[in-house]
């Protein structure tokens, strides 16, 4: 004896649910488009009780609900009729057939680039630039007011040079050291460097996509002397370097395909902490800006000028001489996974100081879950005055090979 098959639910057409959606309405009606009366609001109450009802067996009431939005007698409004201001129900109005098919969902429709901007944070989205995203120059690569981001690299590396400044002297009275400290040449360098948005949009507030901002960033170096234990390793040097800095965006097409992205001003500090005889700070102003070629090339600039001091407090006399005043940096992301950078230090004067640091970054493994990962293998050349106050007015040749994350 073959088992009886239970009844499959019924399937509700679009027109039904419709119906059910504008029962109230229908329900208030006076009229039908014939003329008719339309059944009484009680019937009307009555005949949805009855169906709600049914709620032991599901295809039993949506069998009801579906016969019960059949009898309603309302119509679509046509296209013309709403265009012409007729009112629906009008001999104008087409009826609705129940039996047609559904209309197809385009699915070629952008909708999933909004699930996709929506799934990933502004600032870490690839289909925006690197200097977009760095800056957050557009509300697309936005993350928002006071949340931590990095600034320079976050580095730790063996560092190998050509001297060590053993007794660092200056032309400021009393800040020479008097003797000599047994220093190494290799030793190890930590640089930590974070940052955070304080505001934004100040002047762009009528702009649909560009933002402008307001930054806080603190970048510290310290040079460890770890690998000197019969001094007890000591940290020969550490500079401390907050600064505050304002950017704004612009897109300006340049010659060759180059976009100009964003200018700006900054005030920073740098000092190395110490008391005398070994105390070196100074302040500055300057003017940065950048510009990009596609997603391959970036050219950024910075241009200051040293806040004069009085001879009493100067700790270091000429440091623009030595250090420069002013930088130029280029990046080259060669593929996904490697990057060369190029920075030039000048003291735009008579004089050939300044410094040149070459670097090269590639990729290490990948994120948590498989993501892109922000570890790199981090091997730098630099070579002039400057890598670290202490150094200013030094020139050393310093090679190092470590490990850094960068924010991108």
């Amino acid at each position: 004896m073959s088992a009886v098959r239970p009844a499959r639910p019924r399937r509700m057409g679009w027109p039904a649910a419709l119906a059910l959606l504008l029962a109230p309405a229908a329900a208030m009606a006076q009229t039908t488009s014939g003329g008719a009366a339309a059944p009484a609001a009680g019937s009307q109450d009555a005949a949805w009780r009855r169906c709600a009802a049914l709620s032991g067996d599901n295809a039993a009431r949506l069998a009801c609900f579906d016969a019960w939005a059949g009898q309603q007698a309302w119509q679509a409004p046509a296209a013309s009729a709403v265009a012409g201001g007729s009112a629906p129900g009008s001999a104008t109005a087409p009826a609705v057939d129940p039996n047609a098919p559904a209309k197809p969902v385009d699915t070629t429709l952008p909708a999933t680039r909004i699930i996709d901007v929506a799934r990933t944070e502004g600032c870490r989205d690839p289909q925006y630039s690197d200097l977009s995203r760095f800056w957050e120059l557009e509300s697309g690569s936005d993350c928002g007011t006071f949340s931590f981001r990095g600034y320079r690299p976050i580095t730790v590396s063996v560092v190998a040079s050509d001297s060590v400044n053993r007794q660092p002297t200056s032309a400021a009275v009393g800040h020479s050291a008097t003797q000599s400290t047994p220093y190494r040449t290799t030793e190890n360098r930590i640089q930590l460097s974070v940052r955070t948005k304080l505001a934004q949009g100040l002047l762009t507030q009528g702009h649909p996509t560009l933002k402008d901002s307001v930054w806080f960033g603190y970048s510290q170096q310290s040079y460890w002397q770890l690998f000197t234990p019969q001094i007890s390793r000591p940290f020969r040097s550490t500079d401390h370097e907050p600064e505050i800095m304002y950017v704004y965006p612009t897109t300006a097409q340049l010659p060759f395909g180059w976009r100009w992205r964003y200018s700006g001003v900054g005030l920073v500090h740098q000092s190395n902490g110490q008391s005398n005889p070994l105390s070196r700070s100074w302040n500055r102003v300057y003017l940065m800006t950048g510009m990009e070629l596609d997603n391959r090339w970036t050219v950024t600039g910075r241009l200051w000028k040293r806040l004069s001091e009085s001879a009493d407090s100067d700790d270091n006399p000429g440091i623009s001489d030595y250090v420069g005043r002013g930088e130029l940096a280029v990046r080259w992301n060669v593929n996904k996974d490697n990057t060369l950078g190029a920075t030039f230090r000048s003291s735009l004067a008579s004089s050939d100081r300044g410094s040149v640091r070459l670097e090269w970054m590639q990729a290490l493994g990948s994120g948590l879950w498989g993501g892109k990962s922000n570890l790199r293998l981090h091997t730098a050349l630099f070579s002039g005055y400057g890598d670290s106050m202490i150094d200013y007015n030094r020139k050393r040749t310093v090679f190092s090979l470590g490990v850094s994350l960068v924010d991108f």
